[in-house]
């Protein structure tokens, strides 16, 4: 390419700033030089395709204010010159030259929140040992006809592997040939034969658990309530066998409903994400930007894409407890069917009947299975729980975790009816059939 060299006087910061810009905008260079008046002048060199533009009239800052700063200004001939930046964090000369590598690095940290250059890349490096492929041979009458892959997550560096339960046990009629062993391999190449130990099938969480006589990386659990629509979060797994695979997206919905996906049974909820998931990734972590684990990869939607569900890593916990303290989960019934309530649709059903309850939250009850331990407690649809076990609710979340894991103890419950009339019930729960 041709370039100018010319010498031109600085008359002033806006010519000064010119050059310098053309010059950074044309890949050519510049110096100054003092002559022995102190009088100083720069070089330029620019390429050609640049000549006509030292012609042009230079627009100052108040006339372009009306331009986004992360915006690129108007358009030349020759392409964009945009003159102002947004950046997020920052990054040394250093760090610039700096390998990629699996380590975490310890570089200029970015403001609290905000996604700097290896924010996503140390997240991954802090969970990324701790994460396991899976594979189960399956067999149909001593005949095996495939394996079932996925991945896993070492929570504790006694071996103890989190996965999804689909990954390690028959989900599809087929018998598993392995008894209740799988293949395990670590990211540095390490493999074991690990133990299921349990498995929930309406959770869709799994243990299995490895013995090794060497140490082993571990990941550390997060929390799931944290979390907001729009927090950038990373799933890492073994899509198709494909170890150590990463990729980052952002959490579309926090408390996303079995019921809004058709999904029937008992009342779940999922963590939706657009991070790109697929056979194999089942039982992978989903991972937060400070390289937590907030939920375990489960499922995606097949006709759509950056439709990816999680299981919440609180949830998640809580069943770690049941499977240590019962050796499975359990989950107490009281055949309600429920609504959360808020002040739109409390004033919503009030225009339609005006004797409903004054509250401005509580669990709507819709219906009660007949039968059920609800039933021959008392409850009616259209009831309004508003207490349960002396404490206030308002979400079904609440009612779920005060019962826990109580199985026939008697339960308190305070219910708003027609005309705000207040009535004391007490049901006792049963446990839950896992086919429900």
């Amino acid at each position: 390419m041709r370039h100018l060299l010319r010498k031109v006087p600085i008359s002033n910061k806006h010519s000064l700033m010119r050059l310098v810009a053309l010059a950074a905008a044309g890949s050519g260079f510049v110096c100054t030089n003092i002559d022995a008046n102190s009088r100083a002048s720069i070089l330029v060199s620019i390429p050609s395709p640049l000549h006509e533009s030292l012609s042009w009239p230079w627009r100052t800052l108040p006339e372009m204010t009306h331009h986004p700063s992360f915006v690129s200004l108007d358009t030349i001939p020759y392409g964009n010159l945009p003159l102002f930046f947004s950046r997020i964090g920052s990054a040394s000369s250093a760090d610039i030259s700096k390998g990629v590598s699996g380590d975490v690095t310890d570089g200029p940290k970015p403001c609290h929140g905000c996604l700097g250059r290896d924010t996503i890349a140390n997240a991954a490096a802090r969970v990324g040992p701790a994460v396991v492929n899976l594979s189960v041979p399956q067999g149909f009458h001593g005949l095996t006809v495939g394996k079932s892959i996925g991945s896993g997550t070492i929570i504790d560096s006694d071996g103890t592997i989190l996965t999804c339960a689909h990954v390690v046990v028959d989900f599809q009629g087929l018998r598993s040939s392995s008894k209740g062993k799988v293949d395990v391999t670590l990211q540095d190449g390490r493999t074991f034969e690990g133990t299921v130990l349990n498995a929930d099938l309406h959770s869709d969480i799994a243990i299995v658990k490895i013995k090794s006589k060497t140490p082993l990386p571990t990941a550390k659990l997060g929390s799931s309530s944290k979390l907001r629509p729009g927090d950038w979060v990373v799933a890492m797994g073994c899509p198709l066998s494909l170890q150590n695979t990463i990729t980052a997206g952002i959490v579309s919905c926090v408390d996303r409903k079995s019921s809004d996906l058709g999904l029937g049974g008992m009342r779940r909820e999922y963590l939706q994400t657009d991070c790109a998931i697929n056979a194999g990734n089942s039982g992978g972590p989903l991972v937060n930007i400070d390289g937590e684990v907030v939920g375990v990869n489960i499922m995606k939607v097949l006709a759509a894409d950056g439709l990816s569900f999680s299981v919440p890593i609180d949830a998640v916990s809580t069943i770690i407890e049941h499977f240590k303290k019962n050796g499975r989960v359990v989950r107490p019934w009281l055949g309600l069917k429920m609504l959360d309530l808020n002040d739109m649709i409390v004033a919503q059903l009030r225009e339609k009947d005006a004797m409903f309850p004054n509250v401005n939250k509580g669990v709507l009850v819709p219906m009660v299975t007949p039968g059920s331990p609800a039933d021959r407690a008392g409850f009616q649809p259209g009831d309004v729980v508003v207490e349960f076990e002396g404490r206030r609710v308002g979400s079904i979340k609440e009612i779920i975790e005060i019962m826990g894991d109580k199985i026939g103890q008697p339960l308190k419950a305070v219910v708003k009816r027609a005309n705000d009339r207040s009535v004391t019930l007490i049901v006792v729960p049963e446990e839950a059939n896992p086919d429900m």
